[in-house]
């Protein structure tokens, strides 16, 4: 599996989003020198791309799948894109508080600690439904991880398209989530555009 093994903050940095939105609580020191350069419309639209794939954490091969996917469905392609990316099951265990990041959360779906409607699921890219019962495994909860996870998201906001219960670290999917739902710095027409070319 291809890895990204740029520092976080640094590539924060370069594609300028806040580590926050990654679910990390560091400050970089250092300041962004910007080129004086004008960035083409291509380089807008790449870069676009990049904070996508670098907030949800794909590749280039299973985001382009999505996007082809988003293309076929009915409705706009841009929202379709960023609501199958929302619902990527790693991604809902983030929202939810129960990981600290999405690479957290893709680590707790890798090691089997998730049942999704009472069957374990092991692969972070699974799309949520509507309606699903997401939950940790009864023997995984009372471990020590899953203490300092609750104490290190305590006051995030859960959105409101979900459903949680942090006593019982379960939660639920009440509805599809919509694009104004999705509070990601994302820019999806400009997705859209550099792959239609």
């Amino acid at each position: 599996m291809a890895v990204n093994r740029t520092p976080v903050l640094k590539r924060c940095r370069s594609l300028g989003l806040e580590p926050t939105v990654l679910g990390y609580d560091k400050k970089s020191k250092r300041e962004l020198r910007r080129a004086r350069r004008k960035v083409s419309e291509y380089g807008t639209q790449l870069r676009e791309k990049q904070k996508a794939k670098f907030i949800y954490g794909v590749t280039e091969k299973p985001f382009r799948n999505y996007y082809k996917k988003a293309e076929r469905m009915p409705g706009m392609t841009g929202p379709n894109l960023m609501i199958m990316l929302e619902t990527r099951l790693d991604n809902v265990l983030f929202r939810m508080g129960l990981a600290r990041t999405r690479k957290e959360a893709r680590q707790i779906v890798d090691h089997k600690h998730v049942l999704v409607n009472g069957k374990c699921i092991n692969i972070p890219s699974y799309l949520v439904k509507a309606g699903d019962a997401i939950e940790i495994k009864e023997k995984c909860k009372e471990s020590q991880r899953y203490k300092d996870i609750a104490e290190a998201t305590a006051g995030r906001l859960i959105p409101e398209w979900l459903e949680y219960n942090p006593d019982a670290l379960k939660g639920s999917v009440k509805s599809l989530p919509t694009r104004e739902m999705i509070d990601v710095p994302v820019d999806e027409v400009q997705i859209v555009e550099l792959y239609s070319k």
